[in-house]
């Protein structure tokens, strides 16, 4: 069955009182979510340069279908990215939450964000990344900084929570720069490690995560204390 409208049939549902409206609105979200599953498909097999066209053309359906639907490029990041990154929040949570310590918590927070990542790097990078300007120059960051705002925002708050309990009261000094600072960290380093060639060298995302953990608890003094010169 077709499940497009046909040719020249508005996109405003029609104003009638026979309950045609809500079931086109059903339609159209139904349709949304078809279209964002396919082009998750289409990115993670076809890289995350993927064109609009090609992501079409792997939907099975045409360039101007998802125009209509989400706009531009960015507007489908933007919904795209609101499927995975929610996603990788909920893992997050779960994985915090069996969590003893602070340091625990980060290790599961840190190993969680890394293995979702690492199934699909593509797509990871196609909602993570701030896309360049449409041929038409029309702005395409606004709407992907959104996504990728809310879910970092979130992340940070998750971090925050815990160290308020640990560290007591008076510290909000720190507490309200560290998490922002950690994520940092995280996300250039596993990001660095996404792009990092297989090899004997590159570790698996636990190792991964345990060393950002330690970067993050204890910094590189203890490498720094072992590279250091014995006093003559």
């Amino acid at each position: 069955m077709n499940i497009e409208p046909p040719p020249g049939d508005s996109e405003a549902a029609p104003a009638t009182p026979d309950g045609r409206a809500s079931r086109w609105q059903s339609h159209r979200e139904e349709r949304r979510r078809e279209l964002i599953k396919s082009a998750r498909r289409a990115v993670h097999t076809l890289g995350s340069d993927a064109s609009m066209e090609e992501i079409a053309a792997a939907a099975g359906t045409s360039k101007s279908v998802f125009y209509r639907y989400f706009g531009d490029k960015a507007g489908l990041q933007q919904a795209v990215g609101e499927v995975v990154l929610s996603q990788m929040q909920r893992r997050m949570q779960e994985a915090v939450e069996t969590a003893q310590t602070p340091r625990e918590g980060l290790f599961a927070m840190v190993s969680a964000y890394l293995q979702m990542a690492e199934t699909s790097p593509n797509v990871y990078t196609f909602v993570t990344r701030y896309p360049a300007a449409e041929q038409d120059g029309g702005q395409t960051t606004i709407a992907t900084a959104g996504a990728l705002g809310h879910f970092f925002d979130s992340i940070a708050d998750m971090i925050a929570r815990p160290m308020r309990t640990h560290l007591g009261a008076g510290k909000e000094s720190v507490i309200g720069y560290w998490p922002t600072a950690a994520i940092g960290l995280v996300r250039n380093a596993g990001e660095r490690w996404l792009a990092s060639p297989d090899s004997p060298a590159k570790p698996d995302h636990e190792a991964m995560a345990r060393q950002i953990t330690a970067w993050l608890c204890v910094g590189i003094a203890p490498e720094l204390a072992d590279a250091q010169e014995p006093v003559q």
